[in-house]
């Protein structure tokens, strides 16, 4: 995380600790009850009866079924010993990092990271070879 973005948060950690100390949260609508996670407002009125199909099938959007690939991939990455086999997965998982960022419509500063190569090697270590 980057020296400024770190800076602003902390900034806006504070004004909502004394918000919170100060009572301002204390009379918002819906204090005390549950949170609706089951909303679909965001969802426009003629995709909500097939939001729900997929949804009650399963299905997930394509940008989280995407999350979660590249972390079935990490996993799968982090068990694997030989080394050749090691590079092809993190070069299939920078490619689908690079997809998945290219579909967000987000700064560069909040994109997945890519995996690279010497942080891999550095992380799992690779069986001593005796002679």
């Amino acid at each position: 995380m980057s020296l400024s973005l770190a800076f602003i948060e902390t900034i806006a950690e504070e004004r909502i600790r004394a918000a919170q100390e100060s009572g301002e949260f204390d009379d918002l609508p819906g204090r005390g009850r549950p949170l609706d996670l089951e909303d679909d407002a965001h969802v426009p009125p003629e995709l909500k009866m097939a939001w729900r199909v997929l949804k009650n099938a399963g299905c997930l959007p394509p940008e989280l079924e995407a999350e979660r690939e590249i972390k079935n991939g990490l996993e799968l990455l982090s068990a694997m010993t030989d080394e050749a086999e090691r590079y092809r997965q993190m070069q299939r998982l920078n490619l689908m990092v690079t997809r998945l960022n290219e579909t967000r419509r987000r700064p560069v500063f909040l994109e997945a990271e890519q995996v690279y190569y010497d942080k891999i090697v550095a992380r799992v270590p690779l069986p001593k070879k005796t002679p």
